[in-house]
């Protein structure tokens, strides 16, 4: 498989794009993973996902067998261990809560990702960065609870989703300025099947066995959801920052309330439409920053008497 050239992505609006791009394809598979885990258990329906995803990028990577090494290994095996994390703190969470409680906290990896940034790797968080946060959470809570939130147990597990998934962006970005990327993805992929295997072999599921009414769900998450995703997100974090890479992913559950509304017929309501604006608001000002607003506060001062105002005749 031929990757895009450094040159091309190097720019990091062109990066950040294309993880634009990725929360999209993540956010109209949500409707679709549903129904397929009505007639699947969850970590069955992973194990399959996943572990078809590695292999085809097993295959690929096969073909170009220089990159392989133990510390590839190591760093797609932990890589591997935060995202299966993410899905089971997630999975496990469901049971004890809310699906817009889930939704909302799963998004709070936002916050995890700067703060985590600045403290494990001493990197400056920008300050327009701190504002598209704060617009990011606000957006999503008015999105994914309506404006009305009320906190339980499940919550506090779900809250491990959100930091396995502020660690997996965190070491992606670490791992991938020296380790080959598509050997990495693979050894991601593949861990996290096998470990949702052994999850789901152990609950007495079959794993290879068809289950009707999932095979669409399958072909496209194994494909898009899957293979491109995670190999897009691998590949371009070397040209934007995890707080990008996070503000970007935010847009998910946009997607997926967008998706939803025309596959399904949901209703976004009144609120889910505040939150997606500032959610929306949030990537801009992540990408534009805030030297825009001094020129916009001087066009709101512009005194009225300033204005010249012609008199129109009505004759």
């Amino acid at each position: 498989m031929k990757l895009p050239s450094s040159r091309l992505v190097s720019n990091r609006y062109v990066a950040d794009g294309m993880l634009l791009i990725v929360a999209f394809i993540w956010g109209t598979t949500f409707a679709l993973v549903k129904e397929a885990i009505e007639n699947i258990d969850v970590f069955t329906f992973l194990g399959q996902r996943f572990l078809s995803g590695g292999l085809i990028l097993l295959g690929i990577s096969c073909f170009r067998m220089s990159g392989l090494n133990s510390k590839v290994l190591r760093q797609g095996v932990i890589l591997g261990l935060f995202l299966f994390g993410a899905f089971a703190f997630q999975t496990v969470g469901l049971k004890f809560t809310s699906a817009s409680n889930t939704a909302f906290i799963t998004g709070l990896n936002v916050v995890f990702v700067p703060f985590c940034e600045l403290l494990m790797f001493r990197r400056k968080v920008a300050f327009h960065i701190w504002v598209g946060v704060v617009l990011a959470v606000s957006g999503l809570f008015f999105l994914t609870t309506r404006g009305k939130m009320n906190i339980n147990f499940g919550d506090i597990i779900v809250l491990g989703c959100a930091i396995c998934i502020a660690f997996q962006v965190l070491l992606t970005d670490l791992y991938t300025q020296s380790s080959d990327v598509l050997w990495l993805t693979a050894v991601e992929l593949l861990t996290v099947g096998l470990v949702s295997s052994a999850v789901a072999f152990f609950k007495g599921e079959i794993l290879l066995h068809y289950y009707p009414g999932t095979l669409r769900a399958l072909v496209v998450c194994v494909l898009f959801a899957t293979v491109i995703a995670f190999l897009v997100q691998t590949y371009v974090q070397r040209y934007t920052t995890p707080s990008h890479v996070a503000i970007m992913f935010c847009m998910e559950p946009v997607f997926a309330a967008v998706f939803a509304y025309f596959y399904s017929g949901e209703r976004l309501g009144y609120w889910g439409i505040v939150g997606a604006g500032l959610m929306f608001a949030a990537m801009l000002v992540s990408e534009l920053g805030l030297d825009w607003l001094p020129s916009a506060k001087r066009l709101l001062e512009i005194p009225l008497s300033s204005v010249k105002i012609e008199k129109i005749s009505r004759d």
